[in-house]
Parts: structure tokens; C-alpha cells; sequence
């Protein structure tokens, strides 16, 4: 009486890896996303290794989490992997409040964010 397997999203050349509520704004983070998408594996690495945001430590080890996915589960070429997809989303947002002049309140909001990381073997060159 155990629950039915779930059905695998993604292809048999593909990995993944999925880092929620992170402590930065979605819009902060797409910036180091979108410096990744379609490059290899290794070459993301590097190019993470060098950036300066401080988000950029963090999708480096969601990058190496799913090249280690790829090679461990699903038994993939680490040498042929490339970046084929980095989303990203928006989590919940911590709201407070800021006191003003003549006791007055400003909001701060405080965004978390969502990181998806898909990484797919490159076809063999003819």
C-alpha cells in the first residue's frame, strides 16, 4: 500500500537540481542565471567561480549538485553536460515594516526565490 511511483519530467539525457527559498530577489538572480544558460558544465563552473554577486556561490553549488545528479543517478557523460535550462521563480516575500517620521510606517519587503537547474548530455558531433 505504498504511494504509485511519479513519472519522470525530464528526458533520459537529462539531470536536475532545484534550490528553494534563497534569500535574494528573483531579479538579482536571474542576472546570474541568465550568465549560464546553454553554456557547458565546466565552463559555467569557471564563469560562477569568478563572478562577483554573492548569489553566484550559491547557483554554483545548485550547478554542481545537478553535474553530480547527472553523473551519480542517471549515469551521464560529465564531459558532454551543458546548462539547458536555469529558471527561476518567486518564493515567499517577508514583510516588515520600517518606522517614519510623525509615526508613520514604510513596508520592506523581503524576497526568497527559486532556482532551477537542468543540465543535458550534447549529442555526439558526426
Amino acid at each position: 500500500m505504498s504511494k504509485k511511483k511519479v513519472e519522470r519530467r525530464l528526458a533520459e539525457t537529462e539531470a536536475m537540481a532545484v534550490l528553494r527559498n534563497l534569500r535574494t530577489s528573483p531579479r538579482k538572480l536571474n542576472l546570474v542565471a541568465e550568465s549560464i544558460r546553454g553554456l557547458g558544465a565546466a565552463t559555467a563552473l569557471s564563469q560562477l567561480a569568478v563572478n562577483k554577486r554573492r548569489v553566484a556561490q550559491h547557483v554554483r553549488k545548485a550547478l554542481q549538485s545537478a553535474i553530480a545528479n547527472a553523473e551519480n543517478n542517471h549515469q551521464l557523460d560529465v564531459d558532454r553536460l551543458f546548462v539547458k535550462q536555469a529558471s527561476v521563480g518567486k518564493g515567499l516575500v517577508m514583510r516588515r515594516f520600517h518606522a517614519r517620521a510623525r509615526g508613520r510606517a514604510s513596508s520592506i519587503v523581503k524576497p526568497f526565490s527559486h532556482l532551477t537547474i537542468v543540465v543535458g548530455e550534447r549529442e555526439e558531433a558526426a
